[in-house]
């Protein structure tokens, strides 16, 4: 622990204080509706709804994962973190439709749509995706960060207590709690890590000292079709369905919109948070290009590309700066994994329990919620130990095993929204077989070293085109049962497709946005294709 001073120490002390601070004010504040606890009363701004949007997006599995992959494989990830255009569908196409039904899960969404049946799957398969994605991703990056800055605390131990301190406040505190603290947090680390960034292009002597040092092809978000992990094709029609998966239609991230207090607050936080989502990719990727180059120089001693963020906080910043960062990263594990916590306890209180004793008083509901957080705790350390069978490199791990889980929701929700003739029957066995399809490849690539024939190929198909493939399949499932089965009724499609919506509604809906609204959601487009065009082979990568 040399390398941490007596300042830093004081700044992380000082951080973790305010964390701590905000938790008590907000577990103080009333829980005692499932309102006041999974939504905070539907009562924030845009200001605290897009912070947290981007704080439970950015976790430290996110941070340690991205600059790790930045290291070993380039930018091309960057098509995830360039999902600020998705977030701006959020806003604008999907917000509506949430804010009006005035549901508090995605898959309370699905039944109001559809019927219960859908809505069980998909609590079902939500509840599964976080424990084998994001809760064991992120316990696993913590550990990673931990055993970095303090390398005599076990991996174990370190992500152990960190895991019962983010329980505590997000058991007690519930949203409320969740969303204040991750509004500082945001703030914090993008700073932070902003800092590091320019500290490492001074290191490496400027942005074109870096260019010239490594490979071109690191900086090629469009790798030839004959490459093997990353084809254009796959990656740039891919991400696109993980992402309205993910943005869109996932329970952690969506739950912000529907705590806000109206739908031009909902918007306006999904526009700011389009705005922040633009920094990962330059203050998270390019950090671990930054740590590739000085490995190739023998200035930086690169091991695990995993390591790669950490190990720059550790070696490049000064004293202060170093333990404001390493707080940070700390608070940044805090705020991912608290949002899912939420996540599942709203889940399986309002979708599953609720279902099962729709007498369950409001006590009973919080009290179950907060029991829940625990399970999903120990469910995702049990995970841990598998997940490196699927990639050793944590970044692309998560993105793989969401791109087998994503594809049915992403479709579901798409057409559910676009095409009023898709029917209950129809969605149900979408994502009953793309459920089934996806977790059968999750098996069998954990065993594809004893498999030949087709299941070896199966199991061994690129991620990127096995994820456009079981979307592609979902869809035409879902139209062709929609079809040869009855059509759903008036009654349960009034205001929840385009085609449906009444007057009242739309008029409503185009009161609560502006010109600048709109501008602003159009500097962001722009932004998103310039970045394409630079690390392009028309651009810096030619």
């Amino acid at each position: 622990m040399h390398f941490l001073g007596v300042i830093d120490w004081i700044f992380i002390a000082l951080y973790l204080a305010v964390i701590a601070g905000i938790s008590v004010w907000s577990i103080r504040r009333s829980k005692e509706s499932p309102s006041d606890y999974f939504l905070a009363n539907r009562n924030l701004g845009w200001f605290v709804i897009g912070a947290s949007i981007l704080a439970s997006n950015v976790g430290s599995e996110h941070i340690v994962g991205l600059a790790g992959t930045a290291a070993k494989s380039g930018v091309v990830m960057g098509h995830y973190e360039l999902h600020s255009w998705i977030i701006l569908l959020l806003g604008w196409v999907f917000v509506p439709f949430y804010m009006r039904s005035m549901v508090y899960t995605m898959p309370e969404f699905l039944e109001r749509r559809f019927n219960s049946k859908s809505r069980i799957l998909l609590s079902i398969i939500q509840l599964l995706s976080y424990i084998i994605t994001k809760a064991s991703v992120t316990i696993f990056a913590a550990a990673t960060v931990i055993t970095i800055f303090f390398p005599n605390v076990n991996f174990w131990t370190g992500a152990i207590i960190l895991v019962i301190v983010t329980g505590v406040y997000t058991v007690f505190g519930g949203l409320h709690a969740v969303m204040y603290t991750e509004a500082l947090q945001a703030i914090v680390l993008l700073l932070g890590s902003a800092v590091l960034m320019f500290y490492g292009l001074d290191k490496v002597g400027g942005w074109h000292a870096l260019v010239a040092s490594i490979p071109r092809e690191k900086l090629n978000m469009f790798p030839s079709l004959r490459d093997p992990d990353f084809p254009w094709a796959g990656i740039l029609f891919a991400s696109p369905i993980v992402g309205i998966w993910y943005w869109c239609t996932d329970q952690h991230i969506v739950q912000r919109c529907l705590a806000a207090r109206d739908e031009k607050q909902a918007r306006r936080g999904t526009i700011f948070a389009a705005y922040l989502k633009l920094m990962p990719f330059f203050i998270f990727m390019i950090p671990g290009i930054i740590a590739y180059s000085l490995s190739q120089q023998g200035k930086l001693q690169l091991t695990d590309s995993n390591d790669a963020f950490p190990l720059l906080v550790r070696e490049l910043l000064p004293v202060g700066l170093r333990g404001l960062l390493a707080g940070g990263l700390l608070a940044a594990l805090m705020s991912s994994l608290a949002s899912v916590y939420n996540a599942c306890s709203t889940l399986f209180t309002m979708d599953i329990y609720k279902k099962i004793k729709p007498l369950a008083g409001n006590k009973e509901l919080v009290r179950v919620g907060r029991i829940t957080t625990s399970v999903v705790v120990l469910l995702g350390m049990v995970w841990i130990p598998l997940m490196e069978r699927i990639s050793g490199v944590l970044y692309q791990y998560l993105q793989s095993v969401q791109s087998y889980l994503a594809p049915p929701i992403a479709a579901v929700f798409l057409l559910g929204v676009f095409f009023k003739r898709i029917n209950a029957k129809g969605a149900f066995t979408a994502m009953v077989v793309g459920f089934g399809i996806g977790l059968l490849r999750i098996v069998l690539e954990l065993n594809k070293d004893s498999l030949t024939g087709f299941l070896h190929s199966f199991a061994t198909l690129n991620f990127l085109y096995f994820c456009i493939i079981l979307f592609l399949f979902s869809i035409a499932i879902m139209i062709i049962v929609s079809l040869l089965t009855e059509k759903p009724s008036e009654k349960q499609l009034n205001g929840l497709t385009f085609a449906t919506t009444v007057a009242a509604d739309r008029k409503a809906s185009r009161a609560s946005w502006n010109k600048l609204d709109v501008i602003l959601s159009v500097i962001v487009l722009v932004i998103v294709v310039s970045v394409f065009l630079y690390f392009s082979p028309l651009g810096v990568a030619k």
